[in-house]
């Protein structure tokens, strides 16, 4: 019987999609692709968003990858604050979980600058039970070492944990540990799925 439910942030509580966000700054078409191609589709991105590299850093990497339009890449990365957006919905989604019994956790890699910055899309961490931010832990998903952290810190059985995240690979790390996985595409779906292994 499941017991905890661990979130990713990011995508899956904040409701953000970095296609949005290029399209609210007016790129699309072949420029969208451009960026996307040179920063959140590219081979590094995992360790350019995590935290292992500072802002600038980040931003003169993914510059290289397409210097003509390293200008439009700048503006899309260099004010973090408001590019996740905080939504009510997440809060009382755990807020619910919490009052049905669960423990609720957080296992992310959100950046650390990007996590300061956006404290205001982040006010539900404050109703979890706690987590681990693995850009303090200076591992990161999917490395095993974060899976086994998170289950050592909180005493955790892991048959009875299931972990909710927006990437295959994190979630093929957490089933390594014998932990459920729900694949969030979006939340209904993530919802209905949750639901679903609760009731088993």
């Amino acid at each position: 019987m499941i017991n905890t439910i661990i979130f990713d942030i990011g995508n899956v509580l904040a409701d953000f999609t970095w296609k949005e966000h290029f399209e609210r700054l007016g790129y699309t078409g072949q420029l969208f692709e451009r960026i996307a191609k040179a920063t959140v589709l590219s081979e590094d991105w995992n360790e350019c968003d995590r935290g292992v590299l500072s802002d600038e850093e980040i931003l003169k990497r993914f510059a290289a990858k397409d210097p003509e339009i390293g200008a439009d890449i700048r503006r899309c990365f260099i004010n973090k604050k408001g590019m996740v957006s905080r939504n009510d919905y997440a809060i009382e989604w755990i807020e619910e979980l919490k009052q049905r019994g669960y423990k609720v956790l957080y296992l992310s890699n959100f950046s650390g600058s990007a996590a300061v910055e956006c404290s205001e899309a982040l006010d539900f961490i404050p109703h979890m039970d706690g987590g681990i931010m693995s850009c303090n832990e200076k591992v990161i998903k999917p490395m095993p070492q974060i899976y086994k952290l998170l289950i050592d810190r909180y005493d955790l059985e892991p048959e009875k944990c299931v972990f909710i995240d927006d990437t295959e690979k994190n979630l093929t790390g957490a089933s390594g540990f014998g932990i459920h996985t729900v694949l969030f595409k979006n939340l209904k779906q993530a919802k209905e799925d949750l639901e679903k292994l609760l009731s088993e």
